[in-house]
């Protein structure tokens, strides 16, 4: 009895995977629609690969099913007492060959495609990070612009607090933003582990390692958002580390060039402004929240064992010196990165205040801009 029920159990199981209208509604299998020739070029190398697969599966197995049942012993047939065949051995030698051939040629072309990254009309460099993105516009038009570019999903979804939204862990504060038709070329390189840069519809997976400059190309076909995550494994929060590439208009694209010099101009002028400790604290906030909770934690108290508490630390509630070194340079052999080559002297300054005045920590001390910028100088 129990055997029959686990039988008719495993046949209803069976039977909801293949009906189950639930089921039937996630069953897509395929590639992302593809926003570049590359990414075409690709989906029809693997439609094509999948073709020449499946017809050697069903001629070879259709062959040997056949042989098994149309020669079986209980038929009368005996096996065949030759050794060997011209015939079939050049056969079994040249077919092959020409199917080789047949998928190298298409697969040469393709991949000799993916590394050819010469003649951009402009050139951006993706720097990894636990766990952002950092862009630097290097060549063409927005040369000059930097920013960072992080996780923007609530934090109470991820805790599961809240409903998870549209773009759950695959949305960003702000995206990589590049024109429609441009060939964009991509120096990829990290600070801390291996990262790789990944969008499936535009044909990119490029490692990023650190100590080194690796590259690779697109140019977009349409406009759109496009949506990928880093593909190594590289750490704790690898999941939460989104890669998102806006691709607009030529005059979309001027227009953002433009408002990006505005920012790096008033950025300027605010590294030179006397802030309130308000002031600090509140944008200070935002940066912590941006770049220090998934190791210290909304609440400041670090993950035992893993990363150290902020809530009454000795380097926190110590001199600002101290502080200011470390959050700028980092701890090498540890997780703290070091943050001077990733943010400016007005947030660096503000996370280092908001930090000695949040919690338990209470020192009344502002840390000014100029302080940072003074501390880069030594």
């Amino acid at each position: 009895m129990t055997i029959q029920w686990s039988v008719k159990r495993w046949i209803a199981g069976v039977a909801v995977a293949l009906f189950g209208g639930a089921v039937q509604a996630a069953w897509d299998f395929t590639m992302r629609e593809p926003a570049t020739k590359l990414a075409r070029d690709i989906l029809d190398l693997h439609n094509l690969m999948m073709t020449i697969i499946v017809v050697v599966f069903v001629v070879v197995f259709g062959l040997l099913s056949y042989s098994m049942y149309a020669h079986r012993k209980s038929r009368g047939h005996q096996a065949a007492s030759f050794h060997e065949s011209t015939g079939v051995e050049v056969a079994w030698t040249v077919v092959p060959f020409v199917v080789l051939v047949g998928m190298m040629i298409p697969a040469t072309k393709t991949v000799l495609a993916m590394r050819d990254s010469s003649q951009p009309d402009i050139t951006v460099k993706a720097t990894g990070s636990q766990w952002k993105w950092g862009y630097d516009y290097l060549k063409g038009q927005g040369e000059g612009i930097h920013y960072l570019s992080v996780l923007a999903t609530p934090r109470e979804q991820i805790d599961g607090g809240a409903p998870k939204g549209e773009h759950y862990l695959l949305e960003v504060d702000r995206p990589l933003v590049v024109p429609v038709g441009r060939k964009i070329r991509v120096l990829t390189t990290a600070t801390d582990v291996i990262h790789s840069w990944a969008i499936p519809e535009l044909a990119i997976k490029q490692d990023a390692i650190p100590g080194f400059v690796r590259d690779t190309s697109f140019r977009a076909e349409r406009e759109g958002v496009f949506r990928g995550q880093c593909t190594e494994l590289c750490g704790k929060d690898h999941g939460f580390m989104p890669v998102v590439v806006e691709v607009v208009s030529a005059e979309k694209y001027d227009k953002w060039v433009e408002d990006q010099q505005k920012l790096i101009a008033a950025a300027a002028g605010e590294a030179g402004k006397t802030w309130a400790l308000d002031e600090l604290k509140a944008r200070g906030a935002k940066v912590y929240t941006a770049n220090c909770v998934p190791c210290h934690q909304a609440t400041g108290r670090g993950i035992p064992g893993a990363f150290p508490a902020l809530d009454g630390s000795k380097v926190v509630l110590g001199p600002t010196a101290g502080q200011i070194g470390t959050v700028l340079n980092g701890r090498p052999g540890t997780a703290m990165a070091a943050f001077g080559k990733q943010l400016g002297d007005t947030d660096i300054a503000a996370v280092i205040t908001y930090t000695r005045n949040t919690w338990s920590n209470k020192t009344g001390e502002a840390v000014q801009p100029a302080e940072i910028k003074a501390a880069r100088a030594k």
